[in-house]
Formats: C-alpha cells, sequence, structure tokens
C-alpha cells in the first residue's frame, strides 16, 4: 500500500504545480469566452455591431481556447495515466483496482500469477478460492474483505496449504478504499513464503538458543548494581531450590544466596572485587541447600551509569562426588590389591618388578625393598629361570595367556606356584621414594596361587588312594587265602581223625596244621589292614586294657627300655575290639623297641581330645567331636620324612631282611580306621617318634555285646542230626565242609551254586534244616540266594561263610545276617556252629 499511495501522490503534486504555475493563464482562458459572450450580448443590445462582433471574436477565442486546453488537459492525463500503470505493473506485489462493484479497473501480472486467477473468475473470488484450503486462512480472508467493504484498510497474512505435503506457501493481502471514489478499493498481494521460512528459522534458533540458555549445564545470572536478580537460568534456580520468578521478580539479593557473603559492593563475589572476579564459593538454595561452585563473573559499566554483571556458574558438587568417588574406588583397589590372598606383582615391559602385594611378599619371604625395581626372573629357581621368562615375554607379545605355568619360587623354603601372567599396558613404575608413575610400553600382570599345600594334599591323596587300592588288593589276596587255608586246616582236621597222637603221620599233619594257622595269621593280618577282618567290639575303658598289657608291655621291650605310661584322669569310653586294641599296642611298642636299639625311654599316654574344627594331619582329616587318644611316644631313631608317606603300606619295612613282614603298621592302621579312629604320626630322624591313636568317644548305652563265638571245648559232643544244604563254589572248602558234617551225623546237600542250590530248595525243600552258604560266589551270590530262601522258606536259617568281614554283608542289598562263620575254619568250628544254629531252631 505504501507504493502505491506514493505513486498518486507524486501525480496528484505534478498536476497542483502545473495548475500554480499557469493559473493566471487558465484564468484567461476560462474567462475570455464568457467575456465574449457579454460582449457579444451587450453589442447585440446596444445595437452596436462592432462591439458585437468584438464580443462574437472574444467569444470565439474563448471557446477555441478552452477546447486546446481541454485537450492539453486530457492527453497530459492519459500520460500520467500510462505512467502510474506502468509503475504499478511492474511491481513485484500484485496490483488490483476495483470500483464499487468490484469490477477490475487495474490488475497487474503478479497479481494474475500469485492470485492464481483464471479467464472469466473474479479476482477477488481467485483469492478466496486459493484459501479455501485452509479453513483458519479462508475465514481471515472474509473477514478482510468485510472490512474493506466497511470501509477501513485491512492486512492479513494467509497461507495456501501444499497438495504434496511439502510446507504451507503464506501471501500478505491488504486492501485500501481509494479516497473520493466510494466502494473503489486498492488490493495487494504478496508472497512471504520465504520470510515466513526465514522467521521461523529464526525463531527456532531462538527457541534453542534460549532453550540452552535456561538449560546449559551451567548457571548464568547477572545483578544490578543493588545486587537485584536481573536474569538466572532455570540451571541455576534450580540448583538453589528456586525458579527463575523467584529470584527475578522477589526480593532475593545475590548475598542472599552466598554462604559466606563479601564486605564489598552488593554485585561483587568476593572480598577484593574488581570488574573480573573468578573462584570458588560456596551458595546457599532458599531451602538451605548447600553446594561448591565454581564462578566467574565480568561487571558492566554503562554509559548511563547504571551497572550489571555477567555471571557463570558451575557445580562442583557432581566433580567432588566423581574425585570422592574415584578416592574410594582407588582405595577398594588398593585394599583389594594389597589383601587379596594371593599373591599379585606388576612387571613392567624390561621384566622389572614395580609393585606387588603383601600376600606376593609373604610368598617368597621378602620385603618389598628387597624385591622392587628386580628382575622377575631373579625370584624363580635357576632351573626354570630360562622358561619362566621365555612364557612372559611370549605373553607380553600378545600369546594366549590362557593356561597357567607351573614355577618354583627362590625363597626361603620350597615353594610351588601357580603363574598366570596378562598383559598391562602402561605399568605403574614405583621409584625408590615409593611415588607411583605411569610408564610407557607393555607389561604384565602376575598372579601367584601357592601349590606347596596343594601339591602336599595331591601328594598324600595318591598315597591314600595307593593305600586303598593295596588294602583292596590285600583283601582279595586274603579272602583268596582264606578259602585255601580252609581247604587246608579242614583236610588237616580230617587227617588227625585217623592219625591219632602216636602215629607215625600225626607230627607231619600237625605241622601242615601249625604253619596253615599262621598263614590264617598272616591273612588276618592282611584283613586288618583292609578293613576286613571281623571284629567283636565292645565298650571297654583304654586305661583297664593298658594296665592288664603292662606285665606283657614290659616283657616285650627288655630291661635296657623304661616304660612309663600316664594315664588321664575322667577318660572316656570306647567301642573297639579289645583283642585288636590289644594287638595295635603290642605292634606300636614292637616297633618303638626296634627303634631303641640302644635303649631308651618309651611313653604310654592316654588323655581326652577334643576338635572343635576339622582338623588336617598329613592325609588324615579329623572331624569335629570327642576322642581318647593314645600315644606312644619313643626316643629312638626317628624316620625319615621320605618314609612317613609309606609307613603304612603292607610289607614295606625299613628292617633288614628277615627282620619284619612289614603288616605292622599297616595292620594298626587297618585296625584303628575299621574301628572309626585316626593314627597320626609325628617323627624327625634322630629326636624320635609319636603315635597317636585317636578313638571316638562311645555315645551310646553302656550295655555288652556279645558277637564272640562259643568256644568249643575238649571231648563235647559236636554230632547232630538234620539236612543241610552247603553251597559253596570252591571245591575243596565244599568237600572238606561236607565230609566233615557227614562224620558228625549229618545229611549234607551239595551245590555249587546260587542257581543249583535254589533248584534244590524248591525240590527238597521241606527237608532241608539249615542252609550254609559262602557269600561272594559266581552269577548268584548268598545274600540273593538267602532272600530267595526267605520268601520260598521263612523259617529256615541260614549261615554265611566268607573270608570278609561280617560286617561288609550288611551292605549287600540289605539282607540281614543272623549267623556268619569266617573264614579259615577248622572242622570244630563248623561242627560247633552247626549244632549252635540247629539247636536253637529246635
Amino acid at each position: 500500500m505504501d507504493e502505491t499511495t506514493s505513486l498518486s501522490d507524486t501525480a496528484r503534486n505534478a498536476v497542483n504545480r502545473k495548475a500554480s504555475s499557469g493559473g493566471l493563464l487558465m484564468l484567461a482562458h476560462y474567462a475570455l469566452a464568457p467575456a465574449g459572450l457579454l460582449v457579444l450580448a451587450a453589442g447585440l443590445l446596444l445595437d452596436r455591431d462592432r462591439l458585437g462582433w468584438l464580443g462574437a471574436v472574444l467569444a470565439a477565442t474563448g471557446v477555441a481556447l478552452l477546447i486546446g486546453r481541454s485537450v492539453l488537459v486530457g492527453r497530459r492525463s492519459a500520460r500520467i495515466g500510462a505512467l502510474l500503470g506502468g509503475a504499478l505493473e511492474g511491481m513485484p506485489a500484485g496490483q488490483l483496482v476495483c470500483d464499487g462493484t468490484e469490477e477490475v479497473v487495474f490488475v497487474n501480472a503478479a497479481f494474475r500469477e500469485l492470485a492464481g486467477w483464471r479467464r472469466g473468475e473474479r479476482p477477488l473470488d481467485a483469492l478466496a478460492r486459493q484459501f479455501s484450503g485452509d479453513p483458519d486462512s479462508a475465514r481471515e480472508f472474509r473477514r478482510l474483505r468485510e472490512r474493506v467493504r466497511a470501509g477501513a484498510a485491512a492486512s492479513a497474512e494467509l497461507a495456501i496449504p501444499a497438495l504434496d505435503g511439502q510446507p504451507p506457501e503464506w501471501r500478505k493481502v491488504q486492501g485500501q478504499p481509494v479516497a473520493g471514489f466510494p466502494g473503489s478499493v486498492h488490493w495487494r498481494i504478496e508472497d512471504i513464503t520465504a520470510r515466513r521460512e526465514l522467521e521461523h528459522v529464526m525463531l527456532r534458533e531462538q527457541a534453542k538458543l534460549a532453550d540452552f540458555m535456561e538449560h546449559a549445564p551451567v548457571g548464568f545470572f547477572s545483578v544490578d548494581q543493588t545486587g537485584q536478580f536481573l536474569f538466572v537460568n532455570a540451571t541455576l534456580a534450580q540448583w538453589l531450590e528456586a525458579s527463575p520468578g523467584d529470584l527475578t521478580d522477589g526480593e532475593a539479593r545475590l548475598h542472599g544466596i552466598l554462604a559466606a557473603p563479601p564486605a564489598s559492593a552488593p554485585y561483587d563475589l568476593f572480598d577484593h572485587g574488581g570488574g573480573d572476579q573468578r573462584g570458588e564459593l560456596t551458595m546457599v538454595g532458599l531451602r538451605g541447600r548447600r553446594f561448591q561452585v565454581a564462578v566467574a563473573q565480568s561487571v558492566v559499566h554503562a554509559d548511563d551509569g547504571a551497572i550489571h554483571t555477567r555471571s557463570v556458574v558451575r557445580d562442583l558438587s557432581p566433580e567432588r562426588e566423581w574425585q570422592e568417588a574415584l578416592r574410594q574406588s582407588e582405595q577398594r583397589f588398593q585394599r583389594f590389591f594389597e589383601d587379596a590372598p594371593i599373591g599379585i606383582a606388576l612387571v613392567d615391559e624390561t621384566g622389572q618388578l614395580t609393585e606387588c602385594n603383601e600376600a606376593f611378599l609373604a610368598l617368597i619371604g621378602s620385603e618389598a625393598g628387597s624385591v622392587i625395581n628386580r628382575p622377575m626372573a631373579d625370584l624363580i629357581v635357576p632351573a626354570e629361570r630360562e622358561a619362566v621368562t621365555a612364557r612372559l615375554k611370549s605373553v607380553q607379545g600378545g600369546a594366549d595367556p590362557a593356561h597357567p605355568l607351573e614355577v618354583r619360587l627362590s625363597g626361603g623354603r620350597e615353594l610351588t606356584a601357580q603363574l598366570y601372567a596378562r598383559r598391562l599396558a602402561n605399568p605403574v613404575r614405583t621409584d625408590a621414594r615409593g611415588d607411583g608413575s605411569r610408564a610407557d610400553g607393555v607389561g604384565l600382570i602376575l598372579h601367584f596361587i601357592d601349590m606347596t599345600e596343594r601339591k602336599s594334599l595331591e601328594a598324600q591323596f595318591a598315597q591314600s588312594q595307593k593305600m586303598q587300592a593295596v588294602g583292596q588288593l590285600a583283601g582279595g589276596v586274603a579272602h583268596d587265602f582264606n578259602n585255601l587255608l580252609t581247604a587246608m586246616i579242614g583236610f588237616c582236621d580230617l587227617l588227625l581223625l585217623r592219625h591219632k597222637p602216636g602215629d607215625q603221620s600225626f607230627s607231619d599233619i600237625m605241622q601242615i596244621k601249625q604253619n596253615a594257622n599262621r598263614a590264617a595269621n598272616l591273612v588276618r593280618q592282611l584283613l586288618a589292614f583292609s578293613r576286613q577282618q571281623t571284629l567283636q567290639p565292645r565298650v571297654i575303658n583304654v586305661t583297664d586294657v593298658l594296665a592288664e598289657l603292662a606285665n606283657l608291655l614290659r616283657r616285650l621291650i627288655g630291661e635296657n627300655i623304661e616304660l612309663k605310661m600316664i594315664h588321664g584322669r575322667d577318660l572316656g569310653l570306647v567301642k573297639v575290639d579289645q583283642n585288636q586294641l590289644e594287638q595295635v599296642i603290642i605292634n606300636l611298642v614292637v616297633n618303638a623297641r626296634d627303634a631303641m636299639a640302644g635303649g631308651g625311654k618309651l611313653t604310654i599316654n592316654t588323655t581326652n581330645y577334643v576338635v572343635t574344627q576339622p582338623e588336617r594331619r598329613e592325609h588324615e582329616t579329623v572331624p569335629p567331636g570327642s576322642y581318647v587318644s593314645v600315644e606312644v611316644i619313643d626316643t629312638g631313631c626317628g624316620i625319615a620324612r621320605e618314609n612317613l608317606q609309606r609307613i603304612f603300606e603292607p610289607f614295606y619295612t625299613t628292617k633288614e631282611v628277615g627282620s619284619g613282614t612289614g603288616l605292622g603298621l599297616s595292620t594298626v592302621y587297618g585296625i584303628v580306621r575299621q574301628t572309626g579312629g585316626f593314627v597320626l604320626v609325628d617323627s624327625a630322624v634322630g629326636e624320635g617318634t609319636t603315635f597317636t591313636i585317636l578313638l571316638p568317644h562311645h555315645q551310646g548305652e553302656l550295655r555288652p555285646v556279645d558277637t564272640a563265638e562259643p568256644r568249643e571245648r575238649r571231648g563235647s559232643d559236636l554230632t547232630g542230626t538234620g539236612t543241610i544244604l552247603l553251597v559253596e563254589d570252591e571245591d575243596a572248602v565244599r568237600v572238606f565242609s561236607a565230609r566233615a558234617l557227614r562224620n558228625k551225623g549229618y545229611q549234607v546237600l551239595e551245590a555249587k551254586n546260587g542257581e543249583a542250590a535254589l533248584q534244590q530248595i524248591e525240590t527238597n525243600g521241606a527237608s532241608i534244616d539249615l542252609l550254609i552258604t559262602d557269600v561272594v560266589m559266581p552269577q548268584m551270590d548268598g545274600p540273593t540266594l538267602a532272600r530267595h530262601v526267605r520268601r520260598l522258606r521263612p523259617e529256615m536259617r541260614v549261615i554265611f561263610i566268607s573270608g570278609y568281614a561280617e560286617d561288609r554283608l550288611g551292605e549287600i542289598d540289605g539282607v540281614e545276617v543272623a549267623h556268619f562263620l569266617p573264614k579259615p575254619f577248622s572242622l570244630k568250628q563248623l561242627a560247633s556252629k552247626v549244632k549252635e544254629v540247629i539247636r536253637d531252631t529246635k
């Protein structure tokens, strides 16, 4: 509208200037014709021809001048109109002039293009069609037209929606009524899409800047010369537990949020003041929260004398928390490093040890000052130093360190450790003052796990496994020998029935039987070692047993050895086989005697011994409980360390050939372990030996345990009657047993295995009074046969015979053993056991 108005004013001013300059001439032009008419009329009225012709000439001249003037003015008006039209046509904004009926007086090409004017369509209707796609724009354009019709100038910025989803185009439409022409309107339309986009970008950037200022991770504020807040961003307001309005609109002052306000100007942060102020201080929130901040402030003096500040605040609380967390983390790491139960050492790229923990120092038995900055290879035994160094260099070069390396360290004791190595970039290097600094290159972090105890335990476990394997072998050998010895002793008894004393063969048979009994005793020792012998335990007092043995022990050790017995007070009771316990004491005393060939002192000490925590002693672990301790202490030659691991092995002896069987200590070990006790040994060469026997306290009722077989008397009647089924896979044992029982009057049915015995029971079951069966047989064993028999004949008694211990039968398929006869047995023992069982049945 401004451009159009200026052009109209320019044209109007030009006309006015022309009119003022030629006013007199125009007056002459307009007055000459009327004057001539008056002169002509006067001449006619006065009848003066000359005056009439003069008036006619003047009137004609005036009319001619008026006609010429009109032509001249028309030309000038057309020229001004063309000039104005050309100016409006060349404008980039659309121009439209309408009369009172909205008929087009003038329209330029820009209006046609911007309005999308179609032929036969009114221009304003074209505008309405463009804005119809947007309800708000269409409504606002209708209001604009109504205001302009009412004679008021109006303008609006309207959107034209795009059809392809693009941003809309914007038009600025202006309507200006034309003065002096009622109903006429000058319309102007302008494309403001680029301007709107620019404004939108500027607003968006301003919003970003405002959001950044408000929510930046630092605080911004400004105060005037009185300390009143002019601006506070949201971040600082949040730290101060307020909103920005609470600080700028209220009575808050700068010094009110400082924990220690300076004694200077109200806008100063520090006592020294100045135009540039920097430092750290403590701020206080409106609710009392205190926090440490770093501030930077510039004081600005305006030309009018006013003062304001530009201040930036950084909250140091997170930084302080990070520093504290880092400090605690370093402390935790240092504590873990120092208090780790395994040795840890840091090695730099040259192989020197730069740092280590207390566990590593304890491992090698050195102090930090003697190992720091020393080559790590110096701490390895020379025999392994080259291999360990090569392995560490390969790990340092990037080799896979997955598998640990077993090394021996050159400490003050024999030490074996597992070494784990990992690459470590920029290791810490400790100088002579103990200060650490980062070194360049690739170092190593080494973890050492003490394997000395584990190696010892592995050796002890292997020894225990070997002892168990030897025990199983000894048990199996003893079982087979028992079968042979049963046949030998049995057939000797059969021969003695025919060869009485005085017979030439009697002494030979007795020699065979006596040697067989000696062999049986040797087998019992093997069974004792393998813990497979038959025990007859009862509750006894160890003091009583030792008192009974005292005289025998004195005779065994001789006069050059002093025997001293120390009996503990209030000893607990134990449940053991007294005969076997006596055998244990005798074996230990005999060993002690042999160790003191030149004389010495033998002490037997008994005490109560309580274990509260599991105790690891050599290859044994003693569980918590109450025990009776029996110590056999000698002052002999002692036992070498390398022999201690093997002293309980059967047939192992350090005595001269022919001086021992090697079964003494193995028998002790087997009897005590089968009883539930433990045998411990402490010895050193030249200092003597102490054997400690731990027997568990008996916690049950004190009732007698009658497990002993009745002893047969000389001349007792062992004959009897009845039918016996004898099941034994060993032919010699079966033949001897059958002949012996038949000689005593019994009818004997024989079976070589369990299946054959079961068939006979199913056929002649009603006539069989007693079943005698071996325990271990091929295919169907004795307990399985006994179960089948109990289903067929529940009342039939069963006697188990075996070379193994009776208590092992309780582990076989849950068969309850009522009667048991251990191998080897004699004719009398067999006949006595059979008669006892048959008598109890009847």
